[in-house]
């Protein structure tokens, strides 16, 4: 740390660079909820879990009071948890409490709201990511929502030791996964009407037998509103899906020099940012990525006179945002073809009488995408010498799912690609 503060500094932007870095190590060693210097104002980390912490949420509600407030072009550091907010590497005794609540009822811890100055509903927001600062460890796990978790039914954690330049573990030798950090979460608060029809739509496909996360107070946060006696308890939304105002999207192109454009439905917006990922393979197939513990720092910017409706969050970055980090790759293809009397389990409440007998279906992209991802687990258990449990987890973190088209009825393709360098020889 002397030595990084004796360098010479050359010029301004090099300057914001050292406040930046020497911000984020003051804000980790006090824990300070909130500091504003006038150039930068700084959120979260107020306490060792989410609800400790004044400055964070994991639910969505548009009566969730902001927690700081930042001017456009103002640069703003979210520290933020992992996924889980759990200890990533964790401390020997007791369980922690929250894990016997309900499953996964403390996802997403995010950072904020953030109430920007002059957002009115009905503007456009557009949050540029400038720096992502990842901790020391990161974890990938196989979840009970992974993608063929049905099909890959051994439970496995991987804990990563992670770098500037890439996350290496003991339980995948040989396997280096190349840093592309981005946040899973961005989001602004729903507003009033739109949270009553999100959740009529959500009621009503759960009421159906789809697959939804309503409302939970258990572990809620905030818990004065939406805890097990907070007054809208049964109206906060859960943070795993995304929605029209942002959320969980889990795209992998929103990393450093991307904008995300999202429409305002509370005055001040409500800006929160969590879930940050340090690598995530296009489809998040196991149900995590490498879930990390990072300070993200972005700009903000607010577009109030545009004619545009943005239904939902539209975004956009430099090209290499778009590229795989390798120089070779190794690729499986799925069609909608399927073995006849069975049901993919995401389609199984439809209750369809057509369905189970069929060994193909039209132009299901869900379907292909399974049988590409199956046959590439399969390829790197094999090729690799792992297993499929450890196959799934580098799935989930490096290989990519991709459309190939849409349009050759009824065998649409879906390509699983893998890049070759992430294997790298054992010293």
């Amino acid at each position: 740390m002397l030595k990084f503060l004796r360098q010479p500094v050359r010029d301004g932007k090099e300057l914001m660079k050292i406040f930046h870095s020497l911000s984020v190590i003051v804000m980790g060693f006090w824990g300070t909820a909130l500091a504003d210097d006038g150039a930068v104002v700084i959120v979260g980390d107020a306490g060792a879990t989410c609800l400790q912490d004044p400055h964070c949420i994991n639910r969505l509600h548009p009566e969730i009071e902001m927690s700081a407030t930042a001017d456009p072009g103002k640069m703003i550091v979210f520290n933020t948890r992992n996924a889980s907010d759990f200890e990533i590497i964790p401390k020997p005794g007791a369980p922690d409490p929250r894990m016997l609540g309900p499953k996964a009822s403390t996802v997403h811890p995010l950072t904020g709201p953030v109430r920007i100055t002059g957002a009115h509903r009905g503007d456009i927001l557009a949050v540029t990511i400038e720096k992502i600062d990842p901790g020391p460890f990161g974890y990938t796990q196989i979840g009970a929502i992974g993608f063929v978790s049905d099909q890959i039914k051994g439970r496995l954690r991987v804990l990563w030791k992670l770098n500037e330049k890439y996350a290496e573990s003991e339980a995948l030798p040989g396997v280096r996964i190349p840093n592309a950090s981005f946040p899973g979460v961005v989001t602004v608060l729903p507003g009033a009407e739109e949270l009553k029809e999100i959740l009529a739509r959500e009621t009503a496909l759960n009421d159906s037998g789809g697959a939804v996360f309503g409302p939970q107070p258990v572990n809620a946060a905030p818990a004065a509103l939406c805890g097990e006696t907070g007054a809208k308890k049964l109206e906060c939304l859960r943070t795993i899906p995304p929605r029209e105002f942002g959320g969980n999207l889990d795209t992998r192109y929103l990393g450093v020099g991307a904008t995300i454009y999202l429409t305002c439905q509370v005055e001040g917006c409500g800006l929160a940012i969590g879930d940050v990922h340090y690598a995530q393979g296009d489809g998040e197939v196991a149900g995590t990525a490498i879930e990390i513990d990072a300070a993200v720092t972005v700009s903000t910017r607010l577009i109030t006179d545009s004619d545009a409706i943005l239904k939902t969050p539209h975004f956009e970055g430099p090209a290499r945002l778009l590229g795989i980090p390798s120089k070779r790759f190794y690729a499986t293809t799925g069609f909608p073809i399927k073995d006849k009397d069975s049901s993919p389990p995401d389609m199984a409440y439809l209750e369809s009488p057509h369905l189970a007998g069929l060994e193909n279906l039209s132009k299901d992209l869900s379907l292909a995408a399974r049988n590409a991802l199956l046959a590439m687990i399969d390829h790197i258990s094999r090729t690799y010498n792992l297993t499929p449990e450890q196959a799934y987890i580098v799935a989930s973190v490096a290989v990519d799912l991709r459309i190939g088209q849409v349009v050759d009825a009824p065998n649409v393709g879906v390509s699983a690609l893998l890049p070759l360098d992430i294997f790298v020889e054992q010293e």
